[in-house]
């Protein structure tokens, strides 16, 4: 079934309104890598992406809570 111009104009206005982007850049050859891994997960590459900065960032505030006696 093919998409129709108000569908794509749609989803264009909902990305817009509930998403920021992001742009990396990796080395030649790492995007397929890390499709690849991603996809070994059952994750396409944001959603991979997403998984790996919340659960660093979520490591970082425990390792610093239990650094500075969990006061911030």
């Amino acid at each position: 079934m093919p998409i129709t111009e108000a569908q794509k104009k749609a989803t264009m206005k909902y990305m817009k309104n509930n998403y920021d982007r992001l742009e990396i850049k990796v080395t030649k050859g790492r995007k397929t890598d890390l499709q690849t891994h991603a996809a070994t997960k059952g994750e396409s590459l944001n959603g991979f992406v997403n998984r790996a900065i919340d659960e660093t960032v979520e490591r970082d505030i425990a390792n610093s809570m239990s650094t500075d006696g969990g006061t911030e």
